[in-house]
């Protein structure tokens, strides 16, 4: 039996602390009057230890939404808080330290280095941040995506499903405080979608891990605890415990 969903208010109140919080934020694109708003004053936190998918029809600002909080873009006002540290005027070199240390990132696309192993693509975040990775510590962590035994392989040699679980370990070798997933399972098949969103749901549920979810998929919306729908730049719905069903149901609303 399905758990029943909740529908919260949008101006209520976060019952735990945020990981992700952004004040008024917005972000132009453009100038005078070929100026887009992608975002226009969004206010919206994302609670620690907890997952947290974004969804709305297309050119809604979901993936501006998460580049901003990501610190990816800057944004054009307000505020943005990860990890209790304000980003919203970090220099360059903060931010990219940050990337490096505090969040974690997963795209559609993998972006794994094809002529590396998925030992090396997975260390490769370690290097970038001047250390040596330990290989104990990263095959424990390939490991734990189920991939012990593919350390060696590179990712020609493994299947979608695999590479998005390699660029996923690459994600959590830093421990970041927050994972950022921009539709993490876009290009899987059904398969492989629910084996990544099984792993995802478990560093939730096992590590309290943050993570915060661009995606357009129902189902893999349902695997969250939350979900946030934007429209026009806007948050415009919020759903607590959601299912696939008034997930999509919600979706469907907006694009009668």
């Amino acid at each position: 039996m399905e758990t029943q969903a909740t529908h919260r208010p949008l101006n209520a109140p976060e019952t735990t602390p945020s990981a992700v919080e952004l004040h008024g934020v917005t972000r132009v694109y453009g100038t005078r009057t070929a100026a887009v708003r992608a975002l226009d004053n969004v206010d919206v936190g994302f609670p620690a230890g907890s997952w947290t998918a974004v969804m709305g029809p297309s050119g809604s600002g979901k993936s501006t939404l998460l580049h901003c909080a990501a610190g990816l873009e800057r944004v054009s006002s307000g505020r943005v808080v990860v990890a209790g540290q304000d980003i919203t005027d970090a220099s360059d070199a903060e931010l990219t330290r940050l990337r490096r240390t505090v969040l974690g990132f997963v795209f559609q696309s993998f972006n794994l280095i094809g002529s590396l192993t998925a030992e090396q693509n997975v260390a490769m975040p370690l290097r970038l941040a001047g250390q040596r990775p330990p290989r104990k510590v990263v095959r424990e962590v390939l490991a734990s995506v189920g991939l012990a035994d593919r350390v060696r392989h590179r990712p020609g040699e493994l299947s979608g499903g695999q590479q998005q679980r390699v660029a996923i370990a690459r994600a959590m070798v830093t421990r970041p405080a927050v994972l950022f997933a921009d539709e993490p399972t876009g290009a899987l098949d059904t398969k492989s979608a629910r084996t990544v969103l099984r792993m995802l749901r478990g560093m939730v549920d096992t590590s309290g891990q943050t993570i915060v979810m661009v995606t357009h998929d129902p189902a893999a919306a349902a695997a969250a605890d939350r979900v946030v729908f934007l429209g026009d730049g806007r948050v415009v719905d919020r759903l607590d415990r959601p299912t696939v069903r008034l997930v999509a149901d919600r979706l469907a609303r907006w694009e009668e």
